[in-house]
């Protein structure tokens, strides 16, 4: 009976030495186009909003979404009326801001209401902007869509208020 614990034990031990050995540590990634594919990124407003590098160049503090030649930044700041929305949308491997598109964003409320908000271009800040006068405390869902030339450039993102 001994021996046949022992063996068990055994068997287990190097099974999972097996397993250790097959995982090498990378993370997976995703292989999907994404010129064609939309990104999500979750956010948590009581984070610190802080100027960092990313891999595509300097950022605003925001989540950021590449997808094609775009670069898509977006912060949502908490404001008394509701939330201030920012969104950098920028092109090219030097991040040339974009100047004439037509960006709105779908939110959907953390009751579930869906509301359409037109940005406007604030040239002074090279980014556009827009008020999203909902005060309800919980998680927004954005999905931004960009026209830039008839190009269809779209970004999805999350805050919490």
């Amino acid at each position: 009976m001994k021996s046949l614990s022992s063996g068990l034990v055994v068997l287990g031990c190097t099974g999972l030495l097996f397993v250790g050995a097959c995982n090498n540590g990378n993370p997976v990634a995703n292989t999907e186009n994404p010129a064609t594919t939309n990104a999500e990124i979750p956010a948590d407003s009581a984070a610190p909003v802080t100027k960092s590098n990313h891999q595509h160049g300097a950022t605003k503090g925001g989540q950021v979404v590449e997808t094609g030649d775009y670069h898509l930044e977006f912060l949502a700041d908490k404001e008394a009326g509701g939330s201030h929305l920012d969104l950098y949308l920028l092109t090219g491997d030097t991040h040339e801001t974009v100047l004439d598109a037509k960006v709105t964003a779908q939110i959907q409320t953390p009751d579930g209401e869906e509301q359409t908000i037109p940005f406007t271009y604030d040239a002074e800040g090279k980014h556009y902007t827009a008020m999203l006068n909902e005060q309800a405390s919980g998680q927004y869902q954005v999905r931004i869509t960009a026209d830039v030339k008839g190009e269809t450039v779209n970004g999805r993102f999350s805050f919490n208020r």
